[in-house]
C-alpha cells in the first residue's frame, strides 16, 4: 500500500527521492519521509504528516546532501498517520534507517523480546519493531548490515518490501521483498529502487523485479549486486525493459490524473486489442495455447477484489454465454477465508490491475496447492500475479495512477470479452456468424467511447445538479448490473456520496423503501430484451418522486420522456454494453467530486494497491 524509493550513486538523491514519491503518492499519501547519508555518511531521518509538499517544505532549511538515501510514502496500517509513525524509522542508536511497505504478523512477539532486552519505542508501527530487531541482530552477532537483515527476515512473519540504509556505511544500500512488490533500476554508475517503475523510467529502462523471498545488497561502484533468497541461494540477476514511457505518468494538461484516464479509454483499449483483435477474428495466444484445459474443466472460478470483481461479474455473462461453462464468481477476501472446494479440474482466473493484490494472490496460491491451474489477467508485467499464473493475458491499459480505477476496469472487461470468444470458438459453443459479429463490434468500441467522451460537458452539467446529495441508488440487469455496482463504487470512493448498486428488478425487495425526492437514482437502461421491464421500473420509481438520470441507447425516447436527465450511447451488442456504459458514470462520479471540492486523484482512506489484507 505504500510507496519506496530509494538511490545510491553519484548523483544528490534528494532531488530522485522526492520526485521519486510524487510518483508514488498514489500508493499512499497520508505521511512521507525521507533518510539520507549526508557528505560526512551522518544519518539524517525527516518526516511529517501529510503528502509529499508537506515533507519538501520542512526539507528546506535541512541537510539534504548525499548521494545514497531511501523514502516513502505511507498509506497507514499500524498507528494513526503522523509525524512519528511516518517511515523511515530509526534503530534505537539511530544508526540505521529503514522503510517497509507490508505488515509484520509477528511484531507483537518481536517488540516484547526487544523491550524485555531494554530496547524502547517511539512509534506504534511494526517497522519500528522490524528496524530495531535487525538492530539487535547486528549487534548481538557482530554481522554486516546484510548478514543482519538475512538473519532478521528468517524470523519474521509477513509481507514487506524494504530498505534499509546505515550511518557511516555510504557504499551499500540492503533490500528485500516477500509478498510486496520491489523494483532495481540499472543505471551507468548507479542504482534505483522503486515499490513499480515510475520513479525509475526517467533515469532507466533496465530494471529487475526481485523474486519472492529475496535479499539484495547494491554496494556503490559495483556493477553486479548481490540478489540471494532467504535460504542464502544466488538468484539470478533477470534485466528487463520497462515497457512505460515518461509521458504516461504525467497528466499531460488534465486537471486530474483520473480525467485523464478516463479520456484515454480508446487509446488504452486499442492497446489492449491490438494484436488480438483483427478481421472480425480474435486472437489471444493465452487461451489457444491452453484451450484443452478450458475443453476439459467442469467449473471456471473468477476471483478478484473491487473493481476487478466488478469486471469478473461480467467475465461470469460471457462465459456462461458464448463457452457454455459454469462460472462461480468470487471475492478474494473472502473465497481465500470459507474453505473453499477447489479441484484440480477447475480453472481460476484471478484478475488484479496492479498484479499486488494481497487476497487474490493469496486466493491464487490456495488453488494452486490443489493443482488447479491459474488463468491471470493484469496490467503489470513483471508483477506478483503474472508470476503465479500458468498462463496469462495483460491488458496493456498504461500505468493507472488515479486511485479510483476507470481504464483497468474496461480493458479487463474487453480481455475476458476476447477470452469468452476465443474460448467459445475453440470449443464450438458460438456460432460463427455471432462471434464474427462481435469481434467486429468490440473493434469499434474505442472509436464509440470517443463519442460519448464528446458530451462530457453536458454530463458535466447534470452532475453539479446533485452535489447536494447523500446517497444515490444505481440499478442495472444483466451485464449492466455489475455497472451498477461499478458506477456507486465509483461515486463512493471519490465523491464520500453514500451509493449503492443493485440488480433493477430486486429493487422492489428493499431498496424502494429508500426512494423520495431526495434520492437520485441511476438507470442503465440500453435498449435490449428485458427493457420493459426496466422502464416499468423507471415508472414506478418516478411514481415515488425519484429523481432519474437514465443511460440509454441513442434516440431512446421511452425512458428519457420520463427521467430527469438522460445520457445516450452508441447503439452496440448487448454483451459490449458495459464497455460504453461505464463511461458516462465515471464521469459523473468525477465531476461530482470535483465540483464537491474532493481529491480525486488521491482519495481519503484509500491507496490504489491493496497489498495488505
Amino acid at each position: 500500500m505504500c510507496g519506496i524509493v530509494g538511490y545510491i550513486g553519484n548523483k544528490q538523491a534528494y532531488p530522485i527521492l522526492i520526485k521519486g514519491l510524487h510518483r508514488l503518492e498514489y500508493r499512499g499519501y497520508d505521511s512521507a519521509g525521507i533518510a539520507l547519508l549526508d557528505d560526512d555518511t551522518n544519518l539524517h531521518v525527516y518526516k511529517t504528516q501529510g503528502k509529499v509538499a508537506n515533507l519538501e517544505a520542512f526539507c528546506k532549511d535541512k541537510n539534504i546532501s548525499g548521494t545514497i538515501g531511501i523514502a516513502h510514502t505511507r498509506w497507514a496500517t499500524h498507528g494513526e498517520p503522523n509525524d512519528v509513525n511516518a517511515h523511515p524509522h530509526y534503530s534505537q542508536s539511530e544508526n540505521l534507517a529503514l522503510i517497509h511497505n507490508g505488515i509484520i504478523e509477528n511484531y507483537i512477539t518481536l517488540k516484547q523480546m526487544l523491550i524485555d532486552k531494554g530496547y524502547t519505542f517511539v512509534s506504534q508501527t511494526d517497522t519500528e519493531v522490524l528496524v530495531q530487531f535487525v538492530e539487535y541482530v547486528k549487534n548481538e552477532n557482530n554481522l554486516s548490515l546484510y548478514e543482519a537483515v538475512h538473519q532478521a527476515l528468517t524470523q519474521v512473519v509477513g509481507a514487506y518490501a524494504i530498505a534499509v540504509i546505515e550511518k557511516g556505511n555510504p557504499n551499500v544500500l540492503i533490500a528485500a521483498r516477500k509478498g510486496s512488490p520491489l523494483i532495481i533500476g540499472i543505471g551507468e554508475d548507479d542504482f534505483f529502487l522503486g515499490s513499480d517503475a515510475s520513479p525509475i523510467v526517467e533515469y532507466t529502462k533496465d530494471v529487475i523485479y526481485l523474486e519472492e523471498e529475496s535479499i539484495v545488497q547494491i554496494t556503490r561502484g559495483q556493477k553486479d549486486i548481490v540478489i540471494k533468497n532467504l535460504d542464502n541461494v544466488d538468484l539470478k540477476q533477470n534485466i528487463q525493459k520497462i515497457q512505460i514511457d515518461l509521458s504516461e505518468i504525467e497528466k499531460g494538461g488534465f486537471p486530474h490524473f483520473m480525467l485523464k484516464e478516463i479520456f484515454e479509454q480508446p487509446k488504452s483499449l486499442l492497446m489492449c486489442m491490438n494484436g488480438r483483435v483483427e478481421r472480425q477474428n480474435v486472437v489471444l495466444s493465452g487461451i489457444r495455447e491452453n484451450i484443452e484445459k478450458f475443453r476439459n474443466t467442469n467449473r471456471i472460478i473468477i476471483t478478484a477484489c473491487g473493481t476487478s470483481w466488478h469486471a469478473g461479474i461480467i467475465g461470469k455473462y460471457l462465459f456462461e454465454s458464448f463457452c457454455k461453462i459454469p462460472v462461480q464468481i468470487e471475492v478474494a477476501s473472502e473465497f481465500r477465508y470459507r474453505h473453499p472446494v477447489v479441484r484440480k479440474s477447475d480453472i481460476l482466473i484471478a484478475i488484479s490491475q496492479s498484479g499486488e493484490t494481497a487476497d487474490t494472490i493469496a486466493a491464487m496460491e490456495l488453488a494452486k496447492k490443489q493443482g488447479t491451474f491459474i488463468y491471470g489477467i493484469c496490467n503489470v508485467v513483471g508483477s506478483s500475479v503474472a508470476r503465479l499464473t500458468d498462463s496469462g493475458t495483460y491488458t496493456h491499459a498504461g500505468p493507472e495512477i488515479g486511485v479510483a480505477s476507470t481504464k483497468a476496469f474496461t480493458t479487463q472487461v474487453a480481455v475476458l470479452t476476447m477470452m469468452a470468444l476465443t474460448i467459445g470458438k475453440e470449443l464450438g459453443t458460438i456460432d460463427d456468424a455471432t462471434y464474427h459479429r462481435i469481434s467486429k463490434e468490440l473493434s469499434q468500441i474505442p472509436q464509440k467511447i470517443e463519442s460519448i467522451l464528446s458530451h462530457a460537458e453536458r454530463i458535466e452539467k447534470v452532475s453539479k445538479v446533485f452535489t447536494y446529495a447523500r446517497n444515490f441508488m444505481y440499478l442495472g440487469r444483466g451485464y449492466n448490473y455489475a455497472v451498477a455496482l461499478e458506477g456507486a463504487l465509483k461515486l463512493k470512493e471519490i465523491s464520500y456520496i453514500h451509493a449503492e448498486g443493485y440488480p433493477a428488478a430486486e429493487m422492489k425487495h428493499g431498496p424502494i423503501a429508500l426512494v423520495d425526492e431526495d434520492m437520485p437514482i441511476v438507470v442503465i437502461a440500453p435498449k435490449f430484451g428485458i427493457y420493459d421491464k426496466i422502464v416499468s421500473n423507471v415508472q414506478e420509481l418516478k411514481a415515488r418522486n425519484g429523481r432519474i438520470i437514465a443511460i440509454v441507447s441513442e434516440g431512446d425516447d421511452r425512458i428519457a420522456k420520463i427521467a430527469d436527465y438522460s445520457i445516450e450511447i452508441p447503439d452496440v451488442e448487448e454483451c459490449l454494453t458495459p464497455l460504453l456504459t461505464v463511461i458516462p458514470l465515471q464521469l459523473l462520479s468525477y465531476y461530482i467530486a470535483t465540483a464537491k471540492g474532493r481529491d480525486v486523484d488521491q482519495p481519503r482512506n484509500l491507496a490504489k494497491s491493496v497489498t495488505v489484507e
